[in-house]
């Protein structure tokens, strides 16, 4: 249920050692943990968005890349970037 100020109630589950992380980063920073969690998953999604911009760059790259080396080495990259490495 959406409530006026666009907000949503959300329940997660934490293993024990990434709760206590979270209670001490919020302590440090002086906040609360619920402010906490929601500064590390913004974070971590803007993390991820910027992964995806990377990768979508190195392929336009790679695609309009015309020096065999050039090719082989962001051939080489976008593969450690999608399986590690």
């Amino acid at each position: 249920m959406r409530t006026a100020s666009g907000t949503v109630r959300q329940s997660v589950s934490l293993p024990a050692g990434v709760a206590t992380q979270v209670r001490s980063l919020a302590k440090a920073r002086r906040l609360s943990a619920n402010r906490m969690l929601l500064e590390l998953i913004e974070n971590g999604i803007a993390a991820e968005k910027r992964k995806q911009q990377e990768f979508f760059d190195l392929a336009e790259r790679f695609r309009s890349a015309t020096d065999a080396e050039e090719v082989k080495r962001l051939g080489d990259q976008m593969g450690r970037m999608v399986f590690g490495g």
